[in-house]
């Protein structure tokens, strides 16, 4: 019935009210991606509405309610993050800004928990070379994680697997980085439960120096 008030009435304020309703409809129902289309398409086309504020606000929440576990593809992520910094800068004085830093917020920690756990698979794979890639990429990326600790150790021990396993020609530049990346974590986690064993790590990379220092 709505469909059809918007359609013959569309430049009214029943025809927009009409749209309003089909997109909040669909939100309702739980079909997030109908109700997505038509309220972000209302915020564009009655940009002066009073209800435009609403519309891009449930917009955005559709793309939230979009985004799935963290260990599937997070498309859908990036986009209910970039949707809802949209509604901050289109309306920063709203009541709803808070909540929707808090909303992204809680949607970065989703991203980041995926690539720690990328760190981790890497890891307990056996996978050195992307272990230690996605280590560093991860320390780059998030230099504030709680997960820091975790991935810096990760990162010592699939540097000293590398450096193990590496060809003869990779070999002392790989030893040189792992005895690095030891030292930046022994800097920052002093009091690190993984100090014993990177330590250990350390002290064998050490020995195996020597070879190319004759």
């Amino acid at each position: 019935l709505y469909e059809q008030i918007y359609q013959r009435m569309p430049k009214t304020g029943e025809g927009e009210l009409s749209y309003f309703r089909i997109g909040k409809g669909y939100y309702l129902g739980a079909d997030y991606y109908m109700a997505g289309y038509y309220l972000g398409q209302f915020s564009q086309r009655f940009s002066t509405s009073e209800k435009a504020e609403d519309a891009l606000f449930l917009s955005a929440m559709c793309s939230v309610k979009n985004s799935p576990e963290f260990s599937l593809d997070q498309n859908e992520t990036d986009l209910a993050i970039n949707d809802l910094q949209q509604f901050i800068d289109r309306f920063p004085s709203s009541i709803l800004v808070d909540s929707c830093n808090s909303i992204i917020d809680g949607l970065r920690f989703k991203l980041e928990k995926k690539e720690f756990n990328a760190v981790e698979l890497y890891s307990k794979t056996e996978n050195y070379r992307a272990a230690t890639s996605a280590a560093l990429t991860f320390l780059d990326d998030y230099p504030m994680s709680v997960f820091n600790e975790r991935v810096s150790y990760l990162l010592v021990q699939n540097s000293y697997l590398l450096s193990k396993n590496s060809v003869e020609s990779k070999k002392k530049e790989r030893i040189d980085q792992t005895i690095e990346r030891y030292r930046t974590f022994v800097v920052s986690f002093p009091n690190s439960e993984y100090i014993g064993i990177t330590t250990d790590y350390y002290e064998k990379m050490e020995l195996e120096k020597l070879k190319y220092q004759k």
